[in-house]
């Protein structure tokens, strides 16, 4: 009869060859599942959705720090290469109050009420005390110098239009009384309408006696 310790080493071995078979086993279909997947394991590589394109911020969006949203009020009107616009009319009137103004006006107004904020915020910059008033004010008085000046000019023109046409009117009456003294005088109209029958008379009288004279050889006498 066999010691009982080399009965129970005898009796290890099925169990063991057991066990190293059903891991063989297990690794194959391990093996079959991996080859099998890997197909379908590359299909969500090639399947990834293409890189989209980086929006750049608008300047005033860069300036707060916020993310410029595809329809932001402020971009088109504070591109981001003109930084100092949005500075400007920031320091002046808040980023809250300028898109509370852009959103109450209609897009068609929008530019000329930035182009106004920033107008307002650099003359407040230059003059801290009236700001855009002190402008107004000094353009005001610039445009009243030059209205009365106009004034002066205007009168000044109609002054010497006057002149000129007193001047023409003395040249044309020089040159009509230069004109009527160089004409000779008129003959008189007697001298050739003296109907009287008496004048004929002595007319003829004078002829004849100078045709006498002549045929005679004598003075001719011209006592009537």
């Amino acid at each position: 009869m066999p010691p009982p310790h080399q009965s129970s080493s005898f009796s290890l071995f099925p169990s063991l060859i057991a066990m190293e078979s059903s891991d063989v086993t297990t690794s194959f279909h391990h093996f079959s599942n991996s080859s099998n997947s890997s197909p379908t394991s590359s299909s969500p590589i090639s399947s990834l959705p293409a890189p989209t394109s980086i929006h750049s911020p608008c300047a005033a969006c860069k300036i707060l720090r916020r993310r410029c949203a595809d329809k932001c009020v402020l971009a088109p009107y504070f591109p981001r290469t003109e930084p100092l616009k949005f500075t400007t009319a920031h320091r002046l009137f808040g980023a809250s109050n300028i898109i509370k103004l852009l959103q109450d006006l209609p897009e068609s107004q929008r530019a000329d009420a930035v182009s106004s904020m920033v107008y307002e915020a650099s003359a407040r910059i230059r003059d801290p005390v009236y700001g855009c008033a002190g402008t107004i004010c000094h353009l005001q008085k610039q445009v009243g110098e030059l209205q009365a000046q106009l004034a002066r000019t205007q009168a000044e023109l109609i002054n010497l239009q006057a002149q000129n046409k007193n001047l023409l009117a003395l040249i044309c009456m020089d040159i009509e009384q230069d004109s009527s003294s160089q004409q000779p005088d008129p003959i008189p109209n007697c001298m050739f309408q003296n109907n009287d029958a008496s004048d004929y008379c002595v007319l003829e009288d004078i002829s004849q006696s100078y045709v006498f004279a002549n045929s005679s050889g004598c003075e001719p006498s011209w006592d009537i």
